[in-house]
């Protein structure tokens, strides 16, 4: 544990959980748009989390641009439910994912208020790594 104290809350330290995940995405399904819009869409998520943050999330993304040229965007919200560092409860996760020119910018952050349980009043942001196809993430969160 981190002993960093957060401006909101002086009391509150800032904690840092490691570990992967699998991810099952459904397939794209189109969503309404207008005549000769871009066109959009949803999948489904499921993740199933171990190390420092053990539990499984559901989701669903939505989607717009060429992802297969490398110009697009997605949001996504996960409900996640299970363990973190010993702390029983649930939370949600928000996604802002942009990629542009070569270039990615990902954005995951917990919703505020979405915490439960042993979790309520957390709050952070997640970091997403993949290697060879692997996920791994860093939750970076305080809990008030």
């Amino acid at each position: 544990m981190n002993a960093t104290a957060s401006a909101a809350n002086p009391a509150a330290s800032t904690s840092s959980a490691k570990g992967g995940f699998e991810v099952k995405i459904g397939p794209p399904e189109a969503l309404s748009g207008p005549v000769g819009g871009a066109p959009l869409f949803k999948r489904s998520l499921r993740k199933q989390y171990s190390g420092d943050m053990t539990g499984s999330a559901i989701g669903e993304m939505q989607m717009a641009g060429q992802p297969q040229i490398g110009e697009a965007a997605y949001t996504a919200l996960e409900s996640f439910v299970g363990e973190l560092q010993g702390r029983k409860g649930s939370f949600a996760l928000a996604h802002l994912g942009l990629m542009s020119a070569g270039k990615q910018d990902l954005r995951i952050s917990v919703v505020p208020g979405s915490g439960l349980g042993e979790l309520a009043g957390i709050s952070g942001e997640l970091i997403l790594r993949i290697e060879a196809g692997v996920h791994f993430y860093e939750l970076n969160y305080r809990l008030d």
